[in-house]
């Protein structure tokens, strides 16, 4: 079923091979006979909507209304012209909010350890004793590995290295500052990004300092902007089903917003398509825009669909195998029309929509692709098959085919050196990687 409960309308799943929804896509691309249809003719609804509320909901955007609760469900509820409408309003905000250019960075993730004391019931990345037989063994790299890690996405243009791992046993806040100066003794102008909330507050109550001085003390060593990830859907309520011992709601922005005083940006995530309804997703739109018009802090939403294939909860069937295509392509058309004008960036993941469904996404409100990644792990731990890298050549080829013009960026949007544009387009073969096994 979809998130309304209703049966979903296509076999598509993020991290799939499934070919992409032709009916959907016909909607999306203004085909499908249907648009030409009165009002009167849409297709049924679900949860919380009624005939002419996405209408009247299209409306207050255009007249600069701050949507509501009812106002976003009823978005996300949207089907046949009306989900079509929906993704034209958001593209043409987009248009008018950053123009045509699409940017995307040249960045390498290192996922320096898979072991974690959670037990979050969406993870097929996290391993210890009790699950040894998933095809990816415990690991933990040392800070040699990282370091060399550093220098040879340095080599290969990279701009970014994105650092996260499991919460593992013995971890304390020195080792992620050691992280980060491992980081920055391999190339001192790579940009850290690094550390879910989660991690920084393990390692801050491991030290026994304050959020605000130990943020200040990875600041100082390196950290540049931490990912807005261990965010799952920011309502308590799913958190209880997916993460009971995880931090909660209010401390992941605890955690964030003390990171924006510090000084530090982030980006604000949403993995979407499990137990959740549309209610939760409305509710998380709203509280990350609260925080951003307090602080601005946030570079870019990033919507997340959920993978299914490996995830422990949905083997168990007690989730949903991800949002349907529809609901995907409409988490990010609903963002970019409830967060503006506060968040300027909307990100499509390739990783989850696959390349194809990504660039559809660019008519949908997305302005932005994400990273070439280098090693992706977390996502094809979970089952997805779109691989662990993408060329910035294969990027650009994306971009232009939707008549959009690359640009490639820095991890806060800002214009990136010819050298570095130069080191990218030469790429080379990444070296294996050493991982060694700690169980």
């Amino acid at each position: 079923m979809d998130a309304a409960g209703l049966a979903r309308e296509d076999g598509w799943a993020p991290g799939g091979l499934e070919p992409l929804p032709a009916a959907q896509l016909a909607l999306l691309r203004g085909s499908d006979p249907s648009l030409q249809r009165s009002q009167r003719n849409r297709n049924g609804r679900g949860e919380g909507s009624d005939p002419g509320s996405v209408a009247r909901v299209l409306a207050r955007v255009a007249d600069g209304i701050r949507l509501d609760e009812p106002d976003i469900v009823a978005l996300f509820d949207a089907r046949g012209a009306d989900f079509a409408a929906v993704c034209r309003a958001a593209d043409e905000l987009r248009a008018k909010r950053v123009g045509d250019t699409v940017s995307y960075i040249v960045n390498r993730n290192i996922n320096y350890t898979n072991v974690c004391t959670y037990g979050c019931k969406f993870c097929a990345f996290s391993k210890g004793r009790h699950n040894l037989g998933h095809r990816d063994k415990p690991y933990d790299l040392d800070m040699a590995e990282i370091s060399a890690r550093t220098a040879e996405a340095w080599a290969r243009g990279a701009t970014e290295v994105c650092l996260q791992g499991g919460i593992k046993p013995g971890y304390t806040g020195d080792t992620y500052l050691a992280v980060v100066e491992s980081v920055k003794s391999a190339a001192p102008d790579m940009h850290v990004h690094a550390f879910s909330p989660l991690e920084i507050r393990t390692g801050a109550d491991t030290l026994g300092l304050s959020l605000y001085d130990y943020l200040s003390r990875l600041k100082d060593a390196g950290l540049a902007s931490l990912p807005g990830t261990a965010a799952e859907i920011l309502d308590d309520e799913v958190r209880a089903i997916l993460c009971p011992d995880k931090i909660n709601t209010a401390e992941w922005f605890e955690v964030m917003e003390t990171a924006h005083a510090v000084g530090l940006r982030s980006t604000a995530t949403i993995m979407f398509g499990h137990v959740d309804g549309y209610r939760h997703w409305a509710r998380h739109l709203l509280r990350v825009r609260a925080l951003q018009e307090r602080t601005g802090g946030f570079t870019e939403f990033v919507p997340l669909p959920f993978v299914h294939m490996e995830a422990p909860i949905y083997l168990r069937g007690q989730s949903r195998k991800g949002p349907t295509f529809r609901e995907a392509v409409l988490m990010h058309a609903v963002a970019r029309l409830a967060l503006d004008p506060v968040f300027s960036n909307i990100q499509a993941s390739w990783v989850k929509m696959g390349p194809d469904g990504a660039a559809l996404l660019l008519d949908a409100g997305a302005n932005d692709l994400g990273g070439v990644l280098m090693n992706e792990s977390i996502t094809r731990a979970a089952g997805a098959m779109h691989g662990q890298e993408i060329c910035a050549a294969d990027l650009e080829h994306l971009i232009r085919q939707q008549g959009r013009t690359p640009k490639q960026r820095s991890t806060l949007y800002g214009s990136v050196p010819a050298e570095r544009t130069n080191a990218a387009n030469r790429g080379g073969t990444l070296s294996p990687a050493s991982v060694p096994l700690q169980l």
